[in-house]
């Protein structure tokens, strides 16, 4: 297994994109000290939203796992912008994510390993991380994810 991370994304054949523009009144990343929080990440996919619509609607728990994953690669590359070289993520703290779906849907864990499992894919045990995972009735621009993080840089 490759080193560092930005191998790691060249093993799973990721490449990153340019990171979306804040869209309101906020920026893509804070850094405070060690912390950097990361605002929520669309599932973007070539600058579109690879899914639309809710879970327990018309988005399969597959699709929304792989928006999830989306989510986190656009994720990472606000971290890449905000400080250069992804070796400097010492641990990947937190992530928070939010499904839009229905009243009974319920494996908003399940679609939120889509972005866990790549976090410690791309940042080995650093990558493992605190989580939070929320249903909500919307989001911006009918995604189905929203993925926002923590991160510990050296």
């Amino acid at each position: 297994m490759s080193t560092t991370p930005e191998a790691r994304l060249k093993d799973l054949g990721i490449t990153l994109p340019t990171p979306a523009a804040p869209v309101a009144n906020y920026v893509a990343c804070v850094q405070s000290g060690n912390l950097l929080v990361v605002s929520g990440q669309l599932p973007l996919a070539d600058g579109k939203l690879f899914a639309t619509g809710k879970l327990g609607g018309s988005v399969s728990v597959e699709t929304a796992v792989d928006a999830a994953r989306y989510s986190m690669i656009n994720l990472i590359a606000q971290v890449k912008a905000a400080v250069g070289d992804l070796s400097r993520v010492k641990r990947v703290v937190r992530l928070g994510g939010f499904i839009a779906c229905t009243p009974e849907f319920t494996a908003h864990a399940s679609v939120m390993n889509g972005a866990s499992d790549l976090a410690v894919e791309v940042f080995g045990d650093a990558g493992r991380h605190a989580r939070s995972t929320v249903g909500v009735p919307s989001l911006p621009l009918d995604a189905p994810v929203e993925v926002e993080g923590l991160f510990e840089i050296a």
